[in-house]
């Protein structure tokens, strides 16, 4: 590099002395004949980089969303990022130091190409070239791939996280098919996350590629050098829990498991959602593996413990809005359990009248004898099985509404000594509340004591007799944010607090964040 720099000097020179001192028996030589005076593995190619870089990606097995993002942008012809008539562009080192620090995260070096990008960079500060048959074009064409494939990798999972939820745990669980049902389906599988959040798109990734494109002259150095800075550190995660649990995995002495849970967990504060807890001065929040609920509305607090989902029935990950609480209210018993815990008692009215329920026609809502179903009628998927409102309702006295896409929503119980157990993965998804009647007041913008009163009547009457106090339904104005979230670690005033995996989602999770571990 430094002899193909002097070169434009040389020439000079030798014009000049041609009209100094003539006739110059020099005057006639060619660029051929200084270029003879080069080391041919200093003279950089740029069709045998490109040939060079070729082979790199025909032998790369990398399978991530930037990997192939890189692939494609120089399989289109896209041209050089980071090599320049200079040699290597001055961002390279810019981005190092970024790449550098990829251990603080938990990940190893390696798998961003560090050391092999760092000995590259010094074998041409040094001109250390020549060995074997390697040449300045292989350094480079190394060079440009790496440096892209790592700078795509750290800025597409910095922003976004290194593992996308939505395609991991909704393909988790399948649903065992109906062995009643006579027509084969394909794999179904149960819901598991429904939060609305940004991903590494396209556009992302072309944005990120368009901070290299956009060269400019050498006087403009600091200006690229800063834009890039720039937006590397515009990726990093906003979440304050991120770098508590960052400075946490420093800590002497962890073992595998503690490791591995610090990890998964500044995995989930990178995942940008759409929503956040942060963005609101009064909403709900349910933490399935502490099996707990937080009203929180500014500096005031209301916690209770919660029943969620089984490990077969999990409770899904979403976020929504609490439109509605409704009082008493009907139970419309899932299919699942009347296919398990139903179809023998047809034809048995005692077993129906003993748990309050009722059969009704799906095409007309109207009632029909027990006495009269058969098997067969429960599982033709004409007919549903309802527990009537009131005491000893399933769903308890009162159930807090919300859109999702699962038919789950929070809700009292009638069985109220499931809050009494350490582990309360005990529903078919719901979650059930232990203060069902405060987490009501709270919802409530303003606190009619009126109104308060009446919910409490509908909630304890063992016989709604007086109409007057009987409240059926009530709007929840302005709608309260509600986060199903599932932490293992959490943050507390008093601390990092940790969780069991009761899903084991952490461990899908890790398998998933081991390419880089």
């Amino acid at each position: 590099m430094k002899i193909l720099r002097i070169l434009p000097f040389l020439l000079c020179w030798g014009i000049l002395s041609c009209k100094q001192h003539e006739p110059n028996e020099n005057q006639n030589l060619t660029l051929e004949y200084y270029q003879e005076l080069v080391n041919p593995n200093y003279t950089i190619n740029s069709k045998k980089v490109r040939r060079l870089m070729d082979s790199l990606m025909n032998n790369d097995s990398g399978s991530t969303v930037a990997d192939l993002h890189t692939k494609r942008y120089y399989r289109n012809h896209g041209g050089f990022l980071w090599v320049d008539r200079h040699g290597i562009d001055h961002r390279a080192d810019t981005l190092l130091t970024y790449l550098q620090k990829v251990d603080e995260m938990g990940f190893k070096t390696k798998h961003f190409y560090v050391n092999q990008i760092t000995q590259d960079l010094e074998r041409l500060h040094s001109l250390n070239l020549g060995d074997g048959n390697e040449d300045i074009n292989h350094v480079m064409a190394r060079l440009e791939y790496r440096l892209t494939k790592s700078y795509l990798r750290y800025v597409g999972g910095q922003r976004f996280g290194f593992v996308n939820p939505s395609f991991v745990l909704n393909r988790l669980d399948s649903i065992a098919p109906n062995p009643y049902d006579s027509i084969k389906r394909a794999v179904r599988y149960r819901g598991l996350f429904d939060v609305k959040m940004q991903h590494a798109s396209d556009a992302f990734f072309h944005l990120a590629l368009q901070q290299l494109r956009s060269k400019v002259d050498v006087d403009g150095e600091e200006t690229e050098k800063s834009r890039l800075a720039a937006f590397l550190k515009d990726v990093q995660p906003k979440s304050p829990f991120y770098y508590t649990l960052q400075e946490k995995l420093k800590s002497e002495g962890l073992d595998r498991n503690q490791r591995m849970k610090i990890l998964v967990n500044m995995e989930r504060c990178r995942w940008r959602e759409a929503d956040s807890p942060a963005r609101h001065k009064k909403y709900v929040l349910v933490n399935i593996p502490s099996f707990h609920l937080y009203a929180i509305d500014e500096q005031d607090t209301l916690a209770m413990k919660i029943g969620c989902g089984s490990t077969k029935t999990k409770t899904p990950i979403l976020n929504s809005y609490i439109k509605r609480m409704d009082l008493n209210p009907k139970w419309f018993v899932p299919r699942s359990i009347m296919v398990k815990d139903m179809v023998h008692h047809a034809g048995n009215p005692a077993y129906f009248n003993a748990r309050n329920y009722y059969i009704s026609d799906r095409s007309t809502g109207e009632e029909v004898n027990p006495a009269q179903v058969t098997r067969t009628m429960l599982l033709s998927g004409k007919y549903g099985v309802v527990q009537r409102g009131g005491k000893g309702n399933s769903l308890g006295r009162i159930i807090f509404r919300f859109d999702n896409n699962f038919s789950v929503y929070l809700h009292d119980t009638s069985s109220q000594a499931v809050f009494s157990r350490e582990d309360r993965d005990v529903s078919h998804g719901c979650i059930r509340v232990e203060k069902p009647f405060e987490l009501a007041k709270f919802l409530l913008h303003e606190k009619n004591e009126k109104l308060i009163q009446r919910i409490n009547y509908s909630m304890t009457a063992d016989s709604l007799k007086i109409k007057k106090l009987v409240v059926g339904s009530v709007k929840v104005e302005p709608q309260i944010p509600l986060f199903i979230t599932y932490y293992t670690l959490y943050p507390f005033a008093k601390g990092v607090v940790s969780y069991p995996d009761v899903y084991g989602f952490d461990g899908v999770i890790f398998e998933h964040l081991r390419k880089y571990l």
